[in-house]
């Protein structure tokens, strides 16, 4: 009766989650082994094209790099955070993911104000005569880091103070008395402690933002074309299908193994983090 009633409980959740999700995916991936060219013929398509091939190779680029100084950021700020007394505590995390409840859209526009030749960067720069004309800041790949970590470090530190509030403090007051350096104390103690949360921080931050699309749209444009935005001009403006499901498969298997990688170092830094 119990294994029924659990059974009964979880049902509702994991047919949304078929119907919704793996299906919707399954049919995409199963559309491009459907050419009448070949079975492979749409992969050898995409990866025959240096432009595509680019493409790929600067989504990657971008994502590795956000994810990289997301978990930097987001982790000092985090452990900041979390030896703060509680009320103070409270109104860091509160200021810390405010930014959140703005949209993606709006907060992307708000760096098109700051990084345009006009924007309050430049100004700043050469009211204080550090540079004599505007500088092209935008429409470059760095702009479009910037607004990814910007969007993607109140997540990181969201996932991150919970895990690092969880360590505790006897084992780093311990660490100290056996001798060990706060550097030692942080690589042996803290860092495989706080190993599940990092995972997932960045696995949050790699798959959002190797699939953004408004932030490189409107940071990138076509020079800093990205799969995000190369999907939907394949879908929406040249109406090839094949190509923009081609693109999607391509997208998710290269997500799932980043996502497999995390978790295998997960294993390496501490064996009971996943």
């Amino acid at each position: 009766m119990k294994h029924f009633a659990r059974w009964g409980l979880t049902m509702p959740a994991t047919i949304a989650v078929v119907v919704l999700l793996i299906v919707p995916v399954a049919i995409t991936i199963a559309a491009t082994f459907a050419e009448p060219k070949g079975v492979f013929a749409p992969y050898v398509t995409f990866f025959s094209s240096g432009f595509r091939r680019a493409v790929l190779y600067r989504t990657l680029e971008v994502a590795l790099v956000t994810t990289a100084i997301s978990l930097t950021v987001g982790f000092i700020t985090a452990y900041v955070i979390a030896q703060m007394p509680g009320r103070a505590k409270s109104i860091m995390i509160i200021a810390a993911v405010f930014p959140l409840l703005t949209g993606v859209v709006v907060r992307s526009f708000a760096w098109l104000i700051i990084l345009g030749k006009n924007g309050i960067l430049n100004a700043m720069l050469i009211s204080t005569g550090i540079v004599s004309e505007p500088l092209s800041m935008l429409y470059t790949e760095g702009s479009v880091i910037v607004a990814m970590v910007y969007l993607f470090v109140p997540l990181m530190i969201l996932t991150l103070v919970g895990v690092l509030e969880g360590i505790p403090r006897d084992l780093i007051d311990a660490s100290a008395s056996l001798g060990a350096r706060p550097l030692m104390t942080f690589f042996q103690v803290i860092l495989p402690l706080a190993t599940p949360g990092l995972i997932v921080g960045a696995v949050l931050v790699f798959t959002g933002s190797f699939t953004s699309y408004a932030t490189p749209q409107l940071l990138g444009g076509e020079k800093q074309m990205m799969m995000g935005t190369f999907l939907y001009q394949r879908a929406m403006v040249t109406f090839d299908w094949v190509g923009a499901s081609t693109i999607a498969a391509i997208m998710v298997v290269l997500t799932l193994g980043v996502v497999l990688i995390m978790s295998r170092i997960a294993r390496r830094l501490n064996p009971m983090a996943v």
